[in-house]
C-alpha cells in the first residue's frame, strides 16, 4: 500500500520546506503562494515583514487546515501496514513539526512572556506531557524511527527557541523597509544558521564556538541586534522535570569597552583575586565566569579595545580558557561572544591598532546594520512608522499618535525628505523629544573642523599664549585624532588616557 498519493506530495514537500525556512525571507511568502496556489490571498501576505501579523492570517490558516487532513489520512495509512520509502518519512516528519508548531504556538508565547517576567524563576512547563503524548501520536508509528523521550525535549527546546527568537528580532528591531527585513533575516541566520536541519541534528550544542561581529553606523541598534541573538539561544529542556535550566534574561552581559580604562575592563571581563590591583578589596568573578553555556557577552566598541587586551580575548576565543588578574589558575568560558563596532577595523588593521589575529577570530559571523538614511531611501513610509513606534516609548501608547504627527509635520517642514539623519534612529529618538519639549528640533551641523584644528592655528594660538591648558588639550587630540582615526592610537601617542581623548574629541565636535 503506498503512503503518498500523488496529489498530496506538493502540500508535504511546501509545508516540509516551510518548517525550516527563514522566516524573514521572501522564500517564505513565495512558499505559501505555490502551496495554495488560486486559494491564497495577498491581504496580509507580508506578515513576516509586520511585527503584529505571525500569526492567525488566511493564509496560515488554511495551510493548517490542509495539514492537519493530511496528517490524519497519511496517520491512519501508516497504522494500517503502508510502508514510508524514500523521502516520505522526513516529509510526514515535516508536516507534523508544521502543525505542533503551530498547536502550541499560544502557549509558547506565554512560556516565554512567563521567564521574561520571573528573571529567576526555574519554571515548569505543565502542557510539556501533552505535547510529548501529541507528538508521539503522529510520530510513534510502525516504519518511522522511534522517538526518544530526549529527542521529544529536544524538539520542544527548538520549538521554544524558535518562538523566542522570533519575537525578540521584532522586539527589538523596528522597521518594514527592505533593509531592515534583510537585517532580521541576517539576526535569524546568526542564530540557527541558513540551515536549520543541520542546527536541529547537533549544530544548537556548538553554537558558542562562532563569534558574531556587529558593524555599522553609530545609532543603528547594534546592541539591540546583539541582545535580539544574545537572548535567543537554544535552552535545554529537561523532560525529567518538564523545565528549563535558566532564563533568557539573565544569560545575555554586555561591556560597554569604550566607557572603561583597560584595567576595569579586564576586571569586567576576566575577574580579579583580592588585592590584585590598587582598589580590587574583594574577589570578584567576571562576565566571562558568570556567563553560563547557554548565555552571551557583548562586547560593545570592540575597535576601541586595548591590544594588550586583544591578546587575552584572542586567547578566550582560541581555546576557551582565561584567568583572574592575579590568578594563575585557568578557568572555562563556556558561552559566546558578539561583538560590535562602528570602526573600519581592516584600516584599523592597516594602522596597528588592531590585530588581524584577534579580527579573524571575531569575524566567523558578520551582520552590518543600515543607516537610517538607507531605510528612508528604500521606503519614505519608514519614517512615521518609526517616529511612532519611538513616540509610543517616550509618551505612551495614548500620546504617540499625536506626538508622532506632529514630528513628521515637523521633519516634513524643516528637515526635508532628503535629510542625511547622520546620527540615525538614535537622532530621530532626540528629534521626537525635543518637539516634545520645545516643539522643534535643529540637528547639530558640526563644523568642517573645529576651530584650531590645524597644525598651523594651533601653532599661533601657543605663541599667543591665548590658550587655557583645557583647550590646548583639547585642539591638541582633536588634531591628533584627525589623523589617526583611532581614540586608541592617539591616546598611545599622546601618552593619556583613551577616555580622556574621547571626552576632549567629542567636547571640540559640540
Amino acid at each position: 500500500m503506498p503512503l503518498l498519493k500523488p496529489a498530496e506530495r506538493p502540500l508535504l514537500e511546501g509545508v516540509s520546506r516551510l518548517v525550516y525556512v527563514n522566516p524573514f525571507l521572501p522564500e517564505r511568502v513565495a512558499i505559501e503562494r505555490q502551496i495554495l496556489g488560486p486559494a491564497f490571498s495577498e491581504a496580509g501576505s507580508d506578515w513576516n515583514v509586520r511585527p503584529d501579523a505571525d500569526s492567525g492570517y488566511p493564509n496560515l490558516q488554511r495551510i493548517t487546515a490542509l495539514g492537519q487532513q493530511a496528517a490524519d489520512d497519511l496517520r491512519r495509512r501508516i497504522a494500517a501496514g503502508a510502508k514510508p520509502v524514500r523521502d516520505e518519512p522526513a516529509l510526514y516528519e515535516g508536516l507534523v513539526l508544521f502543525l505542533l508548531y503551530h498547536r502550541y504556538l499560544e502557549r509558547l508565547r506565554e512560556t516565554a512572556a512567563a521567564f521574561l517576567r520571573q528573571p529567576d524563576a526555574r519554571l515548569r512547563v505543565a502542557y510539556y506531557a501533552s505535547f510529548a503524548r501529541d507528538a508521539g501520536h503522529y510520530l510513534a508509528l510502525p516504519g518511522l524511527p522511534k522517538p526518544d523521550p530526549r529527542e521529544t525535549a529536544h524538539l520542544f527546546a527548538c520549538f521554544f527557541q524558535v518562538r523566542r527568537a522570533f519575537r525578540h528580532i521584532f522586539n527589538f528591531l523596528i522597521g518594514a523597509s527592505a533593509p531592515a527585513v534583510r537585517l532580521r533575516a541576517a539576526i535569524w541566520q546568526s542564530i540557527f544558521t541558513h540551515d536549520m536541519r543541520r542546527y536541529r541534528r547537533g549544530l544548537h550544542l556548538r553554537m558558542q564556538d562562532h563569534t558574531t561581529l556587529i558593524t555599522g553606523p553609530s545609532g543603528t541598534g547594534k546592541e539591540l541586534v546583539a541582545r535580539a541573538i544574545g537572548l535567543s539561544r537554544y535552552l535545554p529542556f529537561d523532560h525529567a522535570s518538564e523545565s528549563f535550566p535558566s532564563d533568557p534574561p539573565s544569560t545575555f552581559h554586555a561591556v560597554n569597552l569604550s566607557a572603561l580604562s583597560p584595567t576595569l575592563i579586564e576586571s569586567e571581563l576576566f575577574g580579579h583575586r583580592r588585592g590584585a590591583f590598587t582598589g580590587a578589596v574583594v574577589e570578584r568573578a567576571g562576565h566571562l565566569e558568570t556567563c553560563g553555556p547557554n548565555g552571551a557577552v557583548f562586547l560593545d566598541e570592540v575597535g576601541e579595545l586595548d591590544p594588550a587586551i586583544q591578546v587575552k580575548l584572542l586567547r578566550v576565543l582560541q581555546d576557551r580558557t582565561f584567568h583572574r588578574i592575579g590568578e594563575t589558575r585557568p578557568r572555562r568560558f563556556e558561552g559566546k561572544v558578539i561583538a560590535a563596532t562602528n570602526r573600519d577595523l581592516a584600516r584599523e588593521i592597516r594602522e596597528g591598532n588592531f590585530r588581524a589575529d584577534f579580527y579573524y577570530r571575531l569575524c566567523s559571523d558578520m551582520i552590518a546594520t543600515p543607516a537610517l538614511a538607507e531605510q528612508l531611501r528604500d521606503d519614505p513610509g519608514e519614517l512615521p512608522r518609526l517616529t511612532l513606534f519611538l513616540a509610543r516609548q517616550i509618551v505612551g501608547p495614548e500620546e504617540a499618535a499625536g506626538l508622532a504627527e506632529e514630528v513628521v509635520g515637523w521633519i516634513g517642514k524643516r528637515l526635508g525628505k532628503d535629510y542625511a539623519w547622520p546620527g540615525n534612529v538614535r537622532e530621530l529618538e532626540q528629534c521626537v523629544r525635543s518637539v516634545l519639549i520645545r516643539k522643534e528640533y535643529h540637528p547639530h551641523a558640526p563644523p568642517e573642523g573645529p576651530t584650531g584644528s590645524s597644525p598651523v592655528e594651533l601653532a599661533a594660538a601657543m605663541a599667543s599664549m591665548s590658550l587655557s591648558a583645557d583647550e590646548l588639550l583639547r585642539r591638541y587630540c582633536t588634531l591628533a585624532y584627525a589623523k589617526t582615526g583611532s581614540y586608541l592610537e592617539t591616546a598611545r601617542r599622546l601618552g593619556i588616557d583613551r577616555r580622556t581623548v574621547k571626552q576632549k574629541v567629542d567636547a571640540a565636535a559640540d
